[in-house]
């Protein structure tokens, strides 16, 4: 049985540098024989978490009627989780938080997740512009006991298409093929 790799882009930009940074590591993964679960969260009607505590009697089912069900089942089976997001005021998009902050409902029936990886890409060079996202990430990781498969980050990206010929495009395939 192959891998099963989530991925949550968090990007409201269809094709943009995320949704190709993205790509690149879902082509790696998929010519490594993993089975990837693409997910478009920012394209998905997903509501903040209430804090309700429903999903702890119901078995890891929020109440909430939104889109997230799906992602949450398939994490109840992955391998690997895979953020993806541009940096939108120094931190990942909103959408994508949304969608972290409803994993909550997993807590109480965990994940055979064991692995995760960051991919970021940002208008910024500096390396500031980034560690919003980057401290987010290793503490939802940290808090998961997921182990850190990699960050890749891709700044100073202004107009879609731009990380094609660049590094961090071969290292996301590169981190896909060995997550």
């Amino acid at each position: 049985m192959s891998e099963s790799i989530v991925v949550l882009s968090g990007s409201p930009r269809k094709g943009g540098n995320t949704d190709r940074l993205a790509a690149a590591f879902i082509a790696g993964a998929e010519s490594a024989g993993k089975s990837v679960a693409l997910y478009r969260v920012a394209d998905m009607d997903i509501s903040g978490c209430k804090g309700c505590n429903h999903c702890r009697s119901a078995k890891g089912e929020c109440i909430q009627n939104d889109d997230m069900p799906p992602i949450l089942e398939a994490l109840k089976k992955a391998d690997a989780l895979v953020l993806a997001s541009p940096i939108y005021f120094f931190s990942v998009t909103a959408q994508l938080k949304l969608a972290i902050d409803r994993t909550y409902a997993l807590n109480s029936v965990g994940t055979p997740i064991k692995k995760a990886a960051l991919l970021v890409t940002c208008g910024d060079n500096s390396a500031k512009a980034t560690e919003g996202a980057v401290t987010t990430y290793n503490a939802i990781r940290s808090y998961y006991k997921w182990e850190d498969a990699g960050i890749i980050i891709a700044a100073g990206l202004h107009k879609p298409g731009e990380i094609d010929d660049r590094v961090e495009s071969e290292r996301a395939r590169a981190l896909g093929r060995e997550i």
